[in-house]
C-alpha cells in the first residue's frame, strides 16, 4: 500500500501564526488533518517579524503540538509570505531559438526560472508568474508544442523588500527545511476563484489586519498584484484613540456595532461607547480603504467596467456591511470568498473562513511537493483507517542469569529516532521563551 505524502504549512500574520497538516492520497485527494495556532500582536507588523523571540517561541510551541499530535518529526515545511512592500513587477523574457526544433515545457520552465534569478538592490524576487506568450511576436495561450525562432513570455515578477524573507528565516528552526516560500494571497486566488472569473476580470482581495492584498486576473492570467498598508486593525485603532478605550474593547465596538457603514439614528452603549460615535471613525476609515481598493483598478490600467467580479476573504472585511458598500461604490458584484468544496476538513471546528489562507498553502504546497516525498518522518504507519500511528513499545527487558567468569552485558543503545527526539524535544524546550 502506498504512503500518503505529507504536507505542513505555517502561516506567520500580524494577528495570529497558523501551523497545519495535510495529507494527499496516491489519487491526488488533499485531506487537511490538524491545525495548532497562537495568536499574538506587535509582533508582526505589516508582514515583517520585529520580535523574533516571541516569532519563534510560537512556533517551536505550535512544531511541537502538531508533532505530539502525529507522533513523528516534522522535517520540511511550506511558508506563506505576504507584507506590505510584496507587489507585482511586470518585466519581458526573450530566447531565440532553433526554429528546426519544437517549444518544450522545460525551454519555457528556464526562462521562468532564469527570471527567478533576477534580483535588485531594494527587492528580492518570491515568485514569477506568466501573463502573456508570444512566438515571433504572435500572442498565445500555449507555446508548448509550437514551432518559431522567438520566444517571449510577459512576467509578473513578485518581488518583497528582503527584510520579510531574512525575518522569516530567523524565527524557523535550523533542524527544519523551509521547502518553499508561497505568496499567500496569490496562493488563495488560485484555490478560490474560478477559471471565469479570472478570464473575464476579477478582482481578488485579501483584507488582514494590517494590510490588503489586492491581486487583479484579465484573459485568465495575473495582470497586476499590490499591498495597500491599510486594514481591519487601523479601524480598531482608530476607535480606540478616538473614544480613549483600550483596543480589546475598540475590537469589540467595532464586531458588535451592527452595519456601522449604514446611516442610522439608532444608538446603543457597548462597553461604555454611544455605537453611533463609534460608527463615524469606522465609516470613515472603512470608506479609505475602499476608495484605495477601487483605485487599484486604474493602476492596472483597467476601467471598472473591465472588473465583473469582487472576491473578497480575510478578517479584516468581516466587518458588517463592508461587502455591501464595496460593491456600491465600485458597481461591480462582491462576493465572499470560500473554502474549496474540493478540500477535504476533518475537523469541522477549523473549517472556518479565517483559516482559509492557510488551507490554501497547503493545497499549493502540495502541488510543489515532488512525488514520493513528504514533510513529515513517521517511523510505523498503522495502515488502517484515518490517521493513526501506531507508538513503537519498549521491549521488556529480560534478565539473563548470571554465569560465574562472564563479563556483564553492555546496556542497548538508544536507536537513532530515539536519540534524535531526544535531541529535538530538548531544542524546542529551548527555544520555548513563553509559558502556555
Amino acid at each position: 500500500m502506498e504512503k500518503n505524502q505529507y504536507i505542513v504549512a505555517f502561516e506567520i500574520g500580524s494577528s495570529k501564526i497558523v501551523g497545519a497538516i495535510a495529507d494527499k492520497s496516491s489519487s491526488g485527494y488533499i485531506t487537511v488533518r490538524m491545525l495548532e495556532e497562537e495568536r499574538l500582536i506587535n509582533s508582526v507588523r505589516h508582514g515583517e517579524v520585529k520580535n523574533v523571540e516571541n516569532i519563534k517561541g510560537a512556533i517551536n510551541r505550535i512544531l511541537r503540538r502538531l508533532e505530539s499530535r502525529i507522533n513523528g518529526r516534522i522535517t520540511d515545511v511550506f511558508v506563506g509570505i505576504s507584507g506590505r512592500s510584496l507587489h507585482s513587477d511586470n518585466t519581458e523574457a526573450s530566447r531565440d531559438l532553433d526554429s528546426s526544433n519544437a517549444i518544450t515545457d522545460q525551454i519555457i520552465e528556464r526562462i521562468i526560472q532564469e527570471s527567478m534569478r533576477t534580483t535588485s538592490s531594494n527587492y528580492d524576487t518570491i515568485d514569477v508568474v506568466p501573463r502573456a506568450y508570444y512566438v515571433d511576436n504572435k500572442e498565445t495561450d500555449s507555446p508548448s508544442g509550437q514551432f518559431g525562432s522567438k520566444i517571449s513570455i510577459k512576467l509578473n515578477r513578485i518581488v518583497a523588500k528582503p527584510a520579510i524573507k531574512i525575518s522569516l528565516k530567523r524565527v524557523m528552526d535550523p533542524t527544519i527545511e523551509v521547502r518553499q516560500y508561497i505568496v499567500t494571497p496569490l496562493a488563495a486566488a488560485d484555490e478560490i476563484l474560478s477559471p471565469e472569473e479570472k478570464s473575464l476580470g476579477c478582482m481578488f482581495v485579501d483584507m488582514g489586519a494590517e494590510t490588503t492584498e489586492v491581486s487583479i486576473y484579465k484573459n485568465g492570467s495575473l495582470l497586476y498584484f499590490t499591498t495597500l498598508p491599510l486594514g481591519g486593525r487601523n479601524i480598531t485603532k482608530d476607535i480606540e484613540n478616538g473614544l480613549s478605550i483600550i483596543e480589546s474593547d475598540a475590537e469589540r465596538v467595532k464586531k458588535n456595532i451592527h452595519n456601522p457603514l449604514e446611516f442610522s439614528n439608532e444608538s446603543i452603549n457597548i462597553e461604555g461607547v454611544n455605537s453611533a460615535d463609534a460608527a463615524q471613525f469606522i465609516s470613515a476609515r472603512a470608506g479609505e480603504i475602499i476608495a484605495n481598493i477601487i483605485r487599484q483598478i486604474s493602476y492596472a490600467n483597467l476601467n471598472n467596467e473591465d472588473i465583473k467580479t469582487i472576491v473578497v476573504i480575510g478578517g479584516g472585511a468581516t466587518l458588517q456591511g463592508f461587502n455591501k458598500k464595496l460593491e456600491e461604490v465600485a458597481k461591480i458584484n462582491v462576493r465572499t470568498g470560500t473554502i474549496p468544496p474540493t478540500l477535504n476538513i476533518l475537523d469541522h471546528s477549523i473549517n472556518r473562513p479565517e483559516y482559509i489562507q492557510i488551507f490554501s498553502l497547503l493545497v499549493k504546497g502540495a502541488e510543489l511537493l515532488p512525488e514520493g516525498e513528504s514533510c513529515v518522518d513517521i517511523p510505523t504507519y498503522d495502515d488502517g483507517v484515518g490517521f493513526r500511528v501506531k507508538t513503537p513499545q519498549k521491549p521488556e527487558p529480560v534478565q539473563e542469569p548470571e554465569i560465574e567468569g562472564k563479563k556483564p552485558t553492555k546496556k542497548p543503545k538508544k536507536s537513532k529516532w530515539k536519540f534524535f527526539s531526544d535531541k529535538l524535544g530538548s531544542l524546542l524546550q529551548e527555544g520555548d521563551d513563553e509559558t502556555m
